[in-house]
C-alpha cells in the first residue's frame, strides 16, 4: 500500500534544482569549484578548520579510521547501538571493534563509564556515535580520550547542526564524519563530509580520498599542474559537483529544519503522556539536538513486529535503530560476543521504535501517527485486531 507518512522526507524546492542545473550547464560533474564552496561553508558551520567533501559517511569513517593508524592487533571501542558501517570501518583497517554499552533506557549513547572499562593497552582510539542528533557526553569522553592518548573519532551522521555546550558536534574529535544521505538532516542523495582540525590529518585526508594522487583533476583542469604522483595506497572517495550543489543549498535550509523538527518532538513527548507504558530517550538531555530521529520504547511483552506491520497497515512508516552490530549473524561469527554482554543497548535494540519525524509533518500527521499506535498498542493488548 502507499504510505500516507513516512518515515523521513526530504525538503528540496526550486533553489535545490536551479543549483543542479547550473552545474550541468558547467559541464563540469566531478570534483570541483562547487565541492570546494560546500567544504568551505560547511569547515564554517561546523566551526573547524578543513573539511573534506566524500563519496558518503561510510567512506569517511574508513579514512577517520585509517589516518587513526588502525592495524590488525589494534582494538577501537564503539558502540553496537548504531548502523554496522560505524564498526565496518574498524574491520576495513584490520582493526577489532569493542562494544562498549549505552547510558541506559534514557540515554541511547555510548556510556563514558563503559568505555573506560573497555580500554586495554591495544586500544587506539575511541568512536562516538551521536545517536539520533544528540550530542553524547563529551566532557567525560574527550578526558578518557586523553588520559589514554587515543584519538577521538565522531561520528555525527545524525548529529547535523547538534550542540554541546555551545560548540558542533563533529569538531570535538580528532576527526568529524558526517552523512548526506537521502533520510539526513542535509539530504544529497549520497556523499558525506569528513572534518577536522589538525593539519597533518588534513593532509593525509586530502591525498587518500583520491587515490593518494598529489593533485586533482580540477587543479590539473585549471592549468596548476600537469601531472601527479601517488602517495599512497588511497581511495575513489571524491564527492561529486552535484550533490555538493545540492548541499550547499541545504545546508542553508538546515537550522529552520532543525528547529521545526525540534517543535515536532516537543509535540510528539507530550503527545505521548496519553500511551501509558510508551517512553521515549533523552527527554532531559541537557544538549542541542539535530532532532534526526524519533526513537521510543515500546512496553514489555508487546510484539513490535505486529506494531510495526499494523502502523503499515494504517499507512505509517515505522522502522528501527538498530539491530545492535553484535547480534548480527557476521560479527557473532567473528567476535562471539556472549547474550547479555551489552544489557542496556540489547533491551533498547529489542524494544525501541523509530516513529516518522522530518521538517515538513503537519499537526494532522502527528495526531494520527499517535492515534493509530494507541490504536495498535490496544490491539496487541487485546490479542488481536477487533473484528
Amino acid at each position: 500500500m502507499t504510505l500516507k507518512i513516512p518515515l523521513s522526507d526530504v525538503d528540496l524546492d526550486g533553489e535545490e534544482i536551479e543549483a543542479v542545473t547550473r552545474v550541468v550547464q558547467s559541464g563540469w560533474l566531478s570534483m570541483g569549484p562547487v565541492t570546494e564552496a560546500f567544504e568551505e561553508a560547511f569547515a564554517r558551520y561546523v566551526g573547524v578548520r578543513h573539511a573534506f567533501g566524500v563519496s558518503s559517511c561510510t567512506a569517511a569513517l574508513h579514512l577517520a579510521h585509517r589516518i587513526a593508524g588502525i592495524t590488525a592487533g589494534d582494538e577501537v571501542i564503539a558502540p553496537s547501538l548504531t548502523f554496522v558501517a560505524t564498526t565496518n570501518s574498524i574491520l576495513y583497517c584490520g582493526g577489532t571493534p569493542v562494544f562498549a554499552d549505552i547510558c541506559g533506557r534514557d540515554d541511547f549513547n555510548i556510556s563514558p563509564e563503559a568505555i573506560e572499562r573497555q580500554i586495554t593497552d591495544r586500544t587506539k582510539a575511541i568512536t562516538i556515535v551521536h545517536y539520533g542528533g544528540y550530542p553524547c557526553a563529551m566532557d567525560e569522553i574527550l578526558e578518557i580520550a586523553r588520559d589514554r592518548d587515543v584519538m577521538l573519532i565522531e561520528d555525527a551522521a545524525h548529529a547535523i547542526g547538534a550542540e554541546y555546550r555551545g560548540k558542533k558536534c563533529g569538531s570535538f574529535g580528532d576527526v568529524g564524519c558526517f552523512s548526506f544521505f537521502a533520510n539526513k538532516n542535509l539530504a544529497t542523495g549520497e556523499g558525506g563530509m569528513i572534518v577536522t582540525d589538525d593539519d597533518r590529518l588534513a593532509g593525509q585526508i586530502q591525498v587518500l580520498r583520491s587515490h593518494g594522487m598529489t593533485t586533482m583533476t580540477w587543479d590539473r583542469h585549471r592549468g596548476h599542474a600537469f601531472s601527479y604522483d601517488v602517495l599512497d595506497l588511497g581511495y575513489n572517495y571524491r564527492l561529486n559537483e552535484l550533490a555538493a550543489a545540492l548541499g550547499i543549498v541545504q545546508l542553508g535550509k538546515l537550522r529552520r529544519n532543525n528547529e521545526k523538527r525540534a517543535g515536532i518532538v516537543r509535540e510528539y513527548r507530550r503527545r505521548l503522556a496519553e500511551l501509558p507504558g510508551v517512553s521515549s530517550p533523552f527527554e532531559r538531555h541537557s544538549g542541542g539536538s539535530a532532532h534526526h530521529l524519533f526513537p521510543v520504547l515500546l512496553p514489555e511483552g508487546v510484539s513490535r513486529a505486529s506494531v510495526m506491520e499494523r502502523m503499515r497497515e494504517k499507512g505509517i512508516q515505522t522502522s528501527i535503530h538498530y539491530p545492535p552490530i553484535h547480534h548480527f549473524s557476521y560479527y557473532k561469527k567473528m567476535f562471539g560476543l556472549r547474550e547479555g554482554a551489552l544489557p542496556q543497548t540489547e533491551h533498547v535494540g529489542g524494544h525501541e521504535l523509530t516513529l516518522p519525524l522530518y521538517p515538513g509533518m503537519q499537526t494532522g500527521d502527528l495526531d494520527v501517527i499517535i492515534d493509530r499506535l494507541a490504536c495498535c498498542l490496544g490491539e496487541e493488548t487485546a490479542g488481536g485486531t477487533p473484528p
